[in-house]
């Protein structure tokens, strides 16, 4: 994303929620320094092959692609514990479909720390050995991690894969981004083909009154902090 944009936007490494300064990482994972924690969400894994069985062919890569930027994410950050916030996986039986080399990586990704898939809507009867601990959501401290928002305080949710689009030299530009106004947060989309849904739809609405809330953009080279209602 181009630095000289058309909208007042500052560049920002933090995403707070209930009084905890998150990093937030280019790649759209979370990453809470205290106690070494890095959150993603919506991995989607298996969404090519998904599409591929009702006949739209995608490339069958996007499992590839994901644990590609997850494995750089976490060596980028050695977390002690890594939480996948819920859509893991595209639908029920994805995970069967995880080709052998995916499956080790998957093991490899979880060597040597604690690992927790929280359910989604499209996994919601995830298997257990796939390796880690399977939780409907997970509270530490005031942080209650689930896939689904519901607008509580101190929530880090998904789900709705925020994307935001703002002016920049004449033309817009559409990014995916965290969604916070300090006590709440909705995150991107990590998944290589997951979609997005813009911030100015109804459902954010629900979440944060009155638009009262910060889009933060993955740019190019760093991640960028806009008020929502400049976003369009």
């Amino acid at each position: 994303m181009t630095e000289n944009l058309a909208v007042s936007i500052t560049s920002t490494r933090h995403v707070d929620v209930a009084g905890i300064a998150l990093h937030a990482d280019l790649s759209g994972a979370l990453f809470w320094e205290e106690h070494r924690l890095l959150v993603v969400s919506d991995l989607h894994l298996e969404k090519g092959s998904s599409f591929a069985m009702r006949g739209v062919l995608l490339p069958p890569y996007d499992t590839f692609a994901t644990l590609g930027r997850l494995a750089a994410v976490i060596a980028r950050h050695d977390p002690r514990i890594v939480v996948a916030l819920g859509d893991s996986f595209h639908d029920r039986t994805a995970h069967e479909r995880l080709s052998p080399d995916d499956r080790n990586a998957v093991a490899a990704l979880q060597g040597g720390r604690d690992w927790i898939w929280i359910s989604g809507n499209h996994d919601p009867m995830l298997p257990r050995d796939l390796g880690g601990t399977v939780a409907d959501e997970v509270t530490i401290g005031p942080i209650t991690f689930r896939h689904e928002p519901t607008g509580a305080s101190g929530e880090i949710a998904g789900h709705l894969h925020p994307k935001a689009r703002v002016s920049a030299r004449g033309r817009s530009m559409e990014r995916r981004c965290f969604a916070s106004d300090g006590m709440r947060a909705v995150m991107p989309a990590f998944g290589a083909y997951a979609g997005g849904l813009s911030i100015r739809d109804a459902a954010f609405a629900r979440i944060f009154p009155k638009n009262g809330f910060v889009a933060h953009l993955l740019g190019d080279r760093r991640v960028h902090a806009i008020a929502a209602s400049r976003c369009y």
